[in-house]
């Protein structure tokens, strides 16, 4: 039970930050914190000024774990990590997201600056403004509030702002994890809100197991107007692609508890071949984002697609490379009755006013690194499902609403 005059003054705290928590947002805007794989040059600056303004605002206990990246002109992608003691010096509710971002894509899909956030229509719009920072800065105010009213929470407050997770997370969680498990016990609740749906009601425990293929078709390249002097590898990979959608035929179980219920296998990013017209490419690269469910073993799904291309090699006379960009096999799942699903549950129900469910997903998080080391933890926010697209934005009542969910966590007791 929570004592309801003291639940209330946070909640009247959290209300009053509506506009520090707007202008947070826009200042974060502000970092392209693009990892280098998408071109950029990584989370440094983002997360400087996230542990400057922690420490700033009462946020004493603040450490930085550096992940060593060359690629960076830092040298290393960090990941920002602070605490609030609670009364119960053995449990820790975690709240986990992320700094790095995407890219902004076709700017000229979107209305304004995607690195200049605009707040129109109680909206605020900027790339990584919903994915993550509406819930990193939910996360941030959650805890202020209760800092700044001198209450001490039931359990010990943790907030962690991790790299690298739009692209894979070996340099994020996963890094911490390797290095820094100490700072987490079975016995945590661990939210992780990179996930959710626009009524708040999903509550994911699972997800599917992801295979990302790049697929190189090499053949002989010649004047396009001679055919016969090469070896088409585009034609050679377009076949390709149309002969993987028997993966849908071949792997083509359903789970009603995930969202879609099936396997998806669905090609992709393209590189570019040759630039001009009249020359035949010689080399073609493709990639597939396969989503799989856990009842399938992702070897399996591999040998399936090696046979596939091995048919096209003796068809068209190529040789086709396939090697593997990300891969994980789903960890088991949290279960549906676990401490953080509960507490979860009745947070959201006091808050929102809704019962939210436990479900799988086709998308992957950082839950899994957790899950794989047998973590229970739990996927959700209440989203407006903007992400990655053109003129991304938040609901600011989503961020400020999310922020008395957290509370209402961190204040709960058994």
């Amino acid at each position: 039970m929570i004592k309801n005059e003291t639940f209330q003054q946070i909640i009247y705290r959290i209300d009053a930050f509506r506009d520090d928590m707007i202008k947070l947002q826009v200042d974060l805007t502000a970092f392209p914190a693009l990892s280098p794989e998408n071109g950029g040059d990584g989370e440094y600056d983002k997360a400087l000024f996230l542990k400057s303004y922690l420490r700033e605002n009462g946020f004493e206990d603040v450490m930085e774990i550096d992940a060593p990246d060359d690629r960076v002109a830092s040298g290393v992608r960090p990941t920002i990590v602070t605490k609030l003691p609670g009364k119960n010096p053995d449990k820790t509710v975690w709240i986990l997201t992320h700094t790095d971002i995407v890219p902004p894509g076709e700017l000229k899909l979107w209305h304004e600056d995607p690195y200049r956030a605009c707040v129109k229509e109680g909206k605020i719009f900027g790339r990584g403004t919903e994915d993550n920072q509406q819930d990193l800065v939910s996360s941030i105010f959650s805890a202020k509030a209760i800092l700044d009213e001198g209450i001490v929470p039931e359990s010990s407050i943790g907030l962690i702002f991790v790299a690298d997770e739009e692209t894979g997370s070996d340099l994020g969680l996963g890094y911490v994890i390797e290095h820094y498990e100490h700072l987490f016990r079975k016995s945590d609740i661990i939210i992780v809100p990179d996930f959710g749906i626009e009524d708040g009601t999903a509550i994911e425990i699972a997800e599917k197991s992801i295979l990302w293929l790049r697929i190189e078709t090499k053949g002989r390249q010649c004047h396009a107007s001679k055919p016969s002097l090469g070896n088409n590898a585009f034609v050679a990979a377009s076949y390709l692609v149309v002969l993987l959608r028997e993966l849908y035929d071949y792997f083509d179980a359903a789970d009603p508890a995930y969202s879609p219920p099936e396997s998806t296998f669905e090609p992709t990013k393209k590189n570019a071949n040759i630039p001009n017209i009249n020359t035949i490419p010689g080399d073609d690269v493709f990639f597939v984002d396969c989503r799989v469910l856990p009842a399938y073993d992702l070897f399996d799904v591999k040998r399936k697609i090696r046979h596939m291309a091995d048919s096209i090699e003796q068809q068209f006379k190529v040789t086709i490379d396939i090697t593997s960009v990300q891969e994980a096999q789903a960890p088991p799942p949290t279960e549906k009755d676990a401490p953080v699903v509960l507490a979860l549950k009745r947070a959201i129900r006091e808050i929102y006013g809704v019962d939210a469910r436990p479900m799988g997903i086709g998308g992957g998080t950082v839950a899994a690194i957790f899950r794989k080391k047998g973590y229970p933890v739990a996927v959700w926010s209440k989203l407006g499902m903007t992400a990655h697209q053109p003129n991304e934005h938040c609901l600011i009542d989503n961020m400020i609403g999310n922020a008395k969910v957290y509370a209402h966590l961190f204040m709960q007791h058994e």
